[in-house]
């Protein structure tokens, strides 16, 4: 047959052998070597058109035959690309398979690459979300709005953008009701913890934060956030209160250390053996947390279907699960296919679920009890469970895991029957498989899996808790109950990713004060990582490096929870600032450089808070007699990491004084520098400050500013004048300078010659006539202070005007010709002496000043 077909191939092609072209020579070039040919010819042709014809002119003088091989692509099947090269007989078995096994190959390496692409393009998306989402909340966070999407935020946001005002003084999102009794509850825990830390001694503040949150209503309270809390508190081992004192220095004795307590290994080498101890201890207190939850959870269910449970009158933990197990799995009269009956009971899924629920105790005296029975089924399990569970470790050696592991692949791996509670049993034993994460009917929740997950970890295999830890992070938020508010929070806390905890509350509005609130606690017991002042990100408080584990900026995030209410309530603002500090002994500077974002957080404080009783309460004053009262932040300074006077002024109060002149807030500026001791420079910014007041508008005292200035200034001189101190020509300007506005009040409260009086003792102007000392004043007048020569502009009028006053009133009384002839000559050789100093000080005022004295001189000399 294959020597008919192949005679008929020849035939056919010599049909048209009489038709061939001696002209043109066959083809022997691949098509890429065609394609090059061809574009080399048309480049050689200038201005070639792309016309068929020309085309095919061009390529025919190349000796290519362009129709024939048109023809022969237009005439290609490509539909048995992926069959064999040889064609395959109906007995080629093995050629099939090949084949079939390549075939296999190529679908696995394109659906592998499609995989590849798509989830690169979801991420990239996820990613390109958050980062739009961290801009968009920082945008709302410094413009004083909520980063939420409605048309009441945007309008915010539109107002803010038109607000006068510096926006990085803004106070930060309107406070809901609900937000505020939160704030509130949460913050008398903060104001506890550091009253302990003043006093040297511990603070349950996981206990003391789950009590804020139980007191809050049911639409504020979060049941996961309590769960959260419990975690954190089994991982730690915080007990629910301190131990009792029965003298002054007995908590010494009797109080566990709980600040810092594990920061050291936490922040130091993850190789090493404590580090290791460490990770034990977390997924330990993870799995006792998702033990305590999980008894909860029956407890309640009995007392809620109690015909159904028949607990009966035995309230043992044993007859409690058994109730429990009588309301899940046994349904119209039998229970449910694969449970396994022995001595007619569950009796395996009521040895797990007393494990599961951290009664391993009594799990094994139920065991020990039913022996007998056990023994007739599995031989050896009473024993290898005795052993596993006598083990503080929960860790078998290896003679009994390999026997286990026997056991289980002879009996159970492949067995449709298997009661699946003996199976996990067995797998949690002697830690079988555990790459296979799931058991049917036993991991059938969130909760279920995490538990059988951290009761298989291993730290000396399959990468321990670490290893968990990246196959929970590959799977992502999205694979547990991402629309309940902290679910991905807790998973990140049960394997040790406090970081990540903290910042996934963070992201969700709704649980923002929990996150700064576990990020303290965290941070209380040595559990958070700060990371360097460089790597700190202007999106989030999160830092990952992939040089290094997370890291979470605290000052950064308790600055955008405090901002919020620093203006209505500072000094829990600076409860809450305390906190940062208990990252100082962080290694490598990052320490140092977190104390020093929480003096400046301080200092932001002092500068935003309201001036007022409250202000100098947070900062100290003085009392009328002269003596200092110390504030809430000197007070406080031992949690600040102050270590005397000297550096409290210098890091706190002068730099504070500092920002608040920047900030044009000249009287909490001269406050401030006063209290550091700076009494120089509270004359030269008093006398600054007075000099600036005197143009503006309302000088007299219609000028709120002013005002505040001028008081400020009336207690200061008058108490450095008392105490002798900065006594020299910076005080004598201050003192001219406040006699200047009480000229002006007198002159505005109707009052010009005791205006005149109190200008002519200032002793800023020559009014004797005496023609030399007007010279010399005027020559004098570049050494007078920079606010005096300033304002030449306000006195000199100032002091024309209330001549001018005084003359028309003169004139206009009825004193005898004598005195008021003699008055009217003083008046008018005063004009005159003010008129020649003026004159020869014309080019430092301005032309419509001097021609206004000018006319008023004239005015008095008529």
């Amino acid at each position: 047959m294959a020597s008919d077909l192949s005679s008929l191939l020849n035939s056919s092609r010599a049909l048209n052998s009489h038709l061939s072209r001696p002209d043109l020579p066959s083809v022997n070039l691949s098509l890429d070597q065609i394609e090059a040919q061809s574009r080399r010819l048309v480049s050689r042709q200038p201005g070639a058109s792309s016309d068929t014809d020309r085309a095919n002119y061009l390529l025919a003088q190349a000796h290519v035959d362009a129709p024939a091989l048109a023809s022969s692509i237009a005439h290609l099947n490509t539909s048995t690309t992926f069959s064999p090269l040889q064609p395959l007989q109906d007995t080629d078995v093995s050629g099939y398979l090949r084949h079939a096994h390549e075939q296999n190959l190529i679908s696995t390496i394109e659906e592998g690459r499609r995989e590849t692409q798509e989830d690169f393009y979801r991420l990239l998306e996820e990613r390109s979300r958050k980062d739009w989402e961290a801009k968009k909340r920082r945008v709302f966070e410094e413009l004083g709005g909520r980063s939420s999407s409605d048309n009441k935020a945007l309008s915010e946001m539109k107002k803010s953008f038109h607000a006068k005002g510096n926006l990085a003084a803004s106070t930060g999102p309107s406070l809901t009701m609900q937000m505020q009794s939160k704030m509130m509850a949460y913050d008398r825990a903060i104001g506890e913890l550091n009253a302990a830390r003043l006093r040297g001694t511990s603070c349950p503040i996981i206990h003391l934060l789950m009590q804020s949150a139980e007191s809050l209503n049911s639409e504020a309270s979060s049941p996961q956030m309590m769960f959260n809390f419990h975690v954190l508190a089994k991982i730690t081992q915080e007990p629910p209160a301190l131990p009792p004192v029965e003298h002054a220095g007995a908590h010494i004795l009797n109080a566990p250390l709980f600040e810092r307590k594990y920061a050291r290994v936490y922040l130091g080498d993850s190789e090493s053996r404590e580090a290791s101890a460490l990770r034990v201890q977390i997924a330990k207190g993870s799995r006792e947390a998702l033990e305590d939850q999980y008894w909860d959870v029956i407890e309640r269910s009995i007392q809620s279907r109690p015909v159904e449970a028949r607990l009966g009158g035995d309230p043992s933990v044993a007859n409690k699960i058994r109730a429990y197990l009588l309301m899940r799995y046994y349904k119209n009269g039998e229970w449910e296919d694969r449970i396994e009956l022995v001595a007619g009971q569950p009796l395996w899924a009521k040895l797990y679920y007393l494990v599961r629920t951290g009664h391993a105790q009594e799990a094994l005296d139920e065991a020990l009890r039913c022996q007998a029975a056990i023994d007739h089924r599995e031989a050896s399990f009473v024993s290898h469970f005795r052993s596993w569970i006598e083990s503080p470790d929960r860790r078998l050696s290896k003679p009994h895991r390999d026997h286990l592991q026997s056991v289980y692949n002879a009996h159970m791996l492949h067995s449709a029957s298997a009661d699946p509670f003996k199976l996990a049993l067995y797998k949690l034993m002697g830690r079988l498989e555990p790459s296979r994460r799931t058991v049917a009917l036993v991991t059938t929740t969130t909760e279920d899996w995490l538990w059988f997950q951290l009761a298989m970890v291993d730290e000396e295999e399959e990468g321990g808790l670490r290893g968990l830890t990246e196959v929970l992070l590959s799977y992502g938020e999205r694979h547990f109950d991402a629309a309940s508010k902290g679910v991905w929070a807790g998973v990140l806390l049960m394997c040790g990713q406090f970081e990540r905890a903290v910042a996934a509350l963070w992201e969700r509005q709704e649980t923002e004060i929990e996150a700064v609130h576990l990020a303290i606690a965290l941070a209380y017991h040595g559990l958070l990582r700060v990371p360097p002042r460089a790597e700190t990100s202007d999106l989030g408080p999160l830092t990952l490096s992939p040089l290094g584990p997370p890291a979470l900026s605290l000052s950064t995030l308790v600055w955008r929870y405090v901002r919020q209410f620093v203006k209505m309530d500072a000094k829990e603002a600076l409860q809450y600032v305390y906190c940062v500090c208990l990252s100082a002994d962080q290694g490598n500077g990052v320490g140092k450089e977190n104390l020093e974002n929480a003096w400046e957080l301080v200092r932001r404080i002092i500068v935003l808070a309201h001036s007022g009783p409250a202000w100098e309460e947070l900062v100290g004053g003085f009392r009328a007699d002269g003596t200092k009262f110390s504030g809430v932040i000197e007070q406080g300074a031992s949690l600040l990491q102050l270590r005397d006077v000297t550096q409290y002024n210098e890091q706190i109060l002068l730099r504070a004084a500092h920002d608040s002149e920047s900030n044009d807030r000249i009287p909490e500026a001269i406050k401030l520098y006063n209290l550091a001791g700076d009494y120089a420079t509270v004359i030269a910014c008093l006398a600054q400050a007075l000099g600036n007041t005197l143009s503006l508008p309302g000088a007299g005292g219609e000028n709120e500013k002013g005002r505040v200035i001028e008081k400020t200034a009336v207690e200061i001189l008058r108490h450095y004048e008392r105490m002798n101190r900065a006594v020299g020509r910076e005080r004598e300007a201050a003192v001219r300078l406040l006699r200047v506005r009480e000229a002006i009040h007198a002159k505005d409260a109707g009052r010009p010659d005791v205006a005149l009086e109190i200008m002519e003792s200032t002793d800023l102007i020559p009014l004797d006539g005496d023609v030399a000392k007007i010279t010399r004043r005027a020559e004098e007048f570049k050494d007078l202070h920079d606010a005096l020569q300033r304002n030449l502009q306000v006195y000199l009028p100032l002091t024309m005007d209330s001549l001018a006053a005084v003359h028309q009133s003169v004139k206009a009384s009825a004193a005898a010709e004598a005195t008021r002839q003699m008055t009217l000559a003083s008046l008018r050789k005063k004009s005159r002496s003010l008129m020649v100093f003026a004159g020869i000080l014309k080019y430092r005022m301005s032309p419509d000043v001097y021609s206004y004295l000018a006319r008023l001189d004239v005015e008095i000399a008529l």
